[in-house]
């Protein structure tokens, strides 16, 4: 694509053109000023960027070297400890302190509650997600498997009656009438500033009238009730000519509740974005996201449906005055790492542009359009998560790079927020001073299984074969790291100011599970997780009625604290002693779900879908997953767990199930049986046999190169 000469950069056409017409046009911003300040920032940053990068393949080097040096002689975890120390990859925890960012909106404040993650180079699910701030209880309990038996082709009545049954336990437990239960109220009225729920002959009254917000309709004939529990609003609606309403001995239609609190629109794992055009389409959708116009066209029963952002919710209040409610999710966008250049852009010396300077550079200048409408934001902030930093360092860096931006962009200092995703081990041990070095701009730590234990093994990679994936959940390293996020972030001051986030729920078929396992995370003192779709964040969102995550914090800052040292316990396996069967079982399951993942990814660019795994088990597949999958398998290859010829027989067999899973798709193209020829298949094989030598065993760059390569043979 053609490229423009703009100062010492070198950009694609189509680039310029977004950002003349689109991206600043409405701002205030000079597009001179813009692209000399832009050029000067670049050029000044790029530079610590790759040499932080270098600091990354030196440090490993140094771990790789210790292990082979100690290899055969027992694991001295004291040594180990003190050697760490003195290479710089742990650094000198110093006094204590709390953050002290301002202007942080309340969703990510005062309000807990579930996050949903979404890519935003899908338009319609980026809507979706951000719609997702209300839900309605009875479709997400009628639709799924968290009511069971089977729901048929018509409505089924014996189901409907048991979502009304346990949505009246969900209300007595969340917002409880004195003497009476829910399931006996026949008619609502709003005497004076009360709440009065009439039953046969008599009335009676919330425990808590507190929890009465307002209303809509009439207050001798109100439409709908509008309640709260632990900051997150209820909304009774009454309608006697529904369907549900008709049935039910008070009318009620449905109940909706706060779902998704806020939403991660991705530019990172969950999107394929490998050159300027891929780019454009992620920042053009994001712009229509802060200026409040996205729209997508869709089809539903056989219906032309144009899907648009919702307005708030109005309600009037217990004593007349008119109430509004944000109709959205707040939205943070996550930046790519430090780690991946994009080809939109060439510097002066001829190499890419680091895409996460342009990240924030682009999605901060399609976010002042917010400032103006007060649309996303009400405090006129815009936050940024920010994956893959390696210790307090590369986090300074980010800060660094937002200061540029805001400067750039005549912004106030610490108008950018930023999010620390806790997934690399070397942030993790140095969290506390990772903190520190953004604490006036903090709103977010969280935790992540997936690229953390990705990380976890290729850190550790010479000193043995790593145990089973399904063995990581009950390793001692993982269930301190997930208590020391807390821990940390709680000492750190973010209770009332910042998220602890938790990690996703990866099957969003199996709602049943979630709903019985899930309140693990607000009860651990996270307050927000993530989870998979709209559906699963009004199911989630009920926990956060069951548990005062605020509370449950203030107890947990007496605890004692997690141990740093448990957190460096390797998950290897000392004297593995497996049989073949087991071993090609798990070499099955992971390359599975790298080959059904990759496919899609490389010929098709879709970076986050649904993959069916070994038991046709749908599960949400991302490069996290990927990451831990391949380097598992690289792991066990290094260490002679398994052969080449094992690996590729298993990966071709597999390649085989993939396609059969995915017959019913036109777009999908096999990789069986001319496996030499599919892109996809070489690039699932370059992840694992390749997978020793990857940057901190990432896969973008194999994914990258592939796409590319897929893309020039369009």
């Amino acid at each position: 694509m053609k490229k423009t000469r703009v100062g010492n950069l070198n950009i694609d056409d189509r680039f310029i053109k977004f950002i003349d017409d689109e991206a600043i046009k409405g701002t205030g911003i000079d597009r001179d000023n813009f692209w000399s300040g832009f050029d000067k920032a670049v050029h000044e940053l790029a530079p610590i960027n790759k040499k932080l990068l270098q600091k990354r393949d030196e440090i490993q080097k140094k771990i790789d070297e210790w292990h082979l040096l100690n290899k055969g002689n027992s694991f001295d975890e004291k040594k180990y400890f003190n050697f760490l120390k003195s290479i710089g990859y742990m650094v000198e925890q110093k006094e204590d302190f709390k953050i002290n960012t301002s202007n942080v909106d309340e969703e990510i404040a005062t309000i807990a509650g579930p996050q949903l993650v979404v890519p935003v180079d899908n338009a319609r699910y980026a809507l979706n997600a951000a719609n997702a701030r209300w839900g309605s209880l009875y479709d997400a309990l009628y639709g799924t498997d968290a009511t069971p038996g089977n729901k048929g082709k018509e409505y089924n009545e014996e189901r409907g009656y048991a979502v009304i049954s346990y949505v009246r336990n969900f209300l007595d437990e969340s917002v409880p009438i004195s003497n009476a239960k829910w399931n006996e109220v026949k008619k609502f009225k709003i005497e004076d500033d009360k709440l009065v729920l009439f039953f046969t002959s008599e009335k009676y009254f919330l425990k808590n009238n507190d929890q009465f917000i307002g209303f809509q309709g009439e207050k001798n004939s109100p439409k709908s009730i509008l309640l709260k529990n632990n900051n997150l609003h209820i909304d009774i609606v009454i309608d006697s000519n529904s369907r549900v309403g008709k049935m039910d001995s008070a009318n009620i239609s449905d109940v909706i509740i706060e779902s998704a609190i806020s939403t991660i629109v991705d530019n990172e794992d969950s999107v394929a974005a490998v050159d300027g055009e891929d780019k454009i389409k992620c920042y053009r959708n994001w712009l229509g996201l802060m200026k409040g116009d996205l729209t997508a066209n869709m089809e539903k029963n056989g219906k032309k449906i144009v899907r648009k952002l919702n307005p708030n919710r109005n309600y009037i209040s217990k004593d007349g005055k008119k109430i509004s409610l944000h109709g959205r999710a707040l939205l943070l966008n996550r930046n790519v790492g430090h780690l991946m250049t994009n080809p939109a852009i060439i510097l002066q010396d001829g190499s890419e542009i680091p895409e996460g300077i342009l990240d924030a550079f682009v999605s901060t200048l399609c976010a002042i359009h917010d400032f103006k409408n007060k649309n996303n934001s009400r405090t006129g902030s815009f936050y940024i998560v920010k994956p893959k930093m390696h210790g307090p360092e590369e986090v300074a860096f980010t800060d660094n790079i937002f200061e540029k931006v805001e400067l750039v962009l005549g912004l106030k200092k610490n108008t950018i927020k930023v999010g620390i995703m806790d997934e690399e081990r070397r942030t993790t041990v140095n969290l506390k001073e990772c903190i520190r070095k953004v604490k006036e701009r903090i709103v977010f730590i969280n935790t992540g299984f997936l690229d953390r234990t990705g990380d976890e093994m290729h850190t550790s990679f010479e000193a043995g074969p790593m145990i089973f994936k399904g063995a990581m959940k009950k390793s001692t390293w993982l269930n301190t790291y997930e208590d020391w996020n807390v821990d940390v972030g709680l000492s750190c001051g973010f209770s009332g100011k910042a998220q602890i986030g938790k990690g996703m729920w990866a099957m969003p078929d199996r709602m049943a599970d979630m709903m019985n396992q899930k309140i693990s995370h607000p009860e651990s003192g996270a307050n927000c997780a993530w989870v998979p779709s709209p559906t699963a964040a009004t199911l989630h969102a009920t926990h956060y009625h069951k548990i005062d995550v605020f509370q449950k914090q203030n107890k947990i800052k007496s605890r004692k604290k997690a141990n740093l040292e448990n957190i460096l316990k390797i998950p290897k396996a000392d004297r593995p002693n497996w049989s073949v069967e087991d071993i090609n079982k798990e070499l099955e399951n992971n390359a599975q779900g790298i080959l059904g993942y990759v496919v899609r990814w490389v010929d098709q660019g879709v970076g986050c879908s649904k993959v069916p795994d070994i038991n046709d088990i749908g599960l949400m597949e991302d490069r996290a997953t990927l990451r831990i999958s391949s380097q598992h398998m690289a792991n066990w290859l290094h260490h002679n767990i398994c052969s080449k010829d094992q690996v590729m027989s298993v990966m071709k067999k597999m390649a085989a199930i993939v396609d059969q899973q995915n017959k019913e798709d036109k777009n999908y193209l096999p990789m069986s049986p001319n496996f030499e020829k599919s892109v996809a298949f070489t690039a699932a094989c370059d992840l694992v046999f390749k997978g020793r030598e990857q940057p901190s065993g990432y896969t973008e760059p194999i994914l990258h190169k592939k796409r590319l390569e897929k893309k020039s043979n369009r």
